[in-house]
């Protein structure tokens, strides 16, 4: 499960090493969506405990995070696993030009007017 986010940067950890070859490091964003403000805990594992490093408390960040669970000993445990962030400003990199007749729709899942495809001229209407 895949999902994204964006808020601003509350709290940035540093990187624990819980072993040889498991790093943790943790970070937290305030997300300003409904009546209250939500603080959500993310967490970063081995070699993505580094994609935090350019932002900076107080900086709006995108990120895009995976549901992970788990259960020991009885108990249950929910972490939000962080492996992509961006900077929301900046947008995501513009969509490669289609080479075909096939309408390219804009992200927000429903097509719009600019989505129709470009009239064509000279070609019939008939399918035969």
């Amino acid at each position: 499960m895949s999902f994204d986010i964006t808020g601003k940067m509350i709290a940035k950890y540093d990187t624990e090493k819980k072993s040889e070859k498991f790093s943790v490091r943790d970070f937290v964003i305030e997300v300003t969506e409904g009546q209250y403000p939500q603080f959500v805990k993310f967490q970063m594992t081995n070699d993505r405990c580094s994609l935090i490093d350019p932002y900076n408390v107080g900086d709006m960040i995108k990120v895009h995070f995976d549901l992970r669970g788990r259960e020991w000993q009885g108990k249950y445990f929910t972490n939000l696993n962080a492996w992509r962030i961006e900077n929301p400003a900046q947008g995501a990199p513009a969509a490669p030009a289609a080479q075909n007749d096939t309408p390219v729709f804009n992200d927000g899942g429903f097509p719009t007017a600019e989505d129709a495809p470009a009239a064509q001229t000279n070609v019939e209407d008939l399918p035969f």
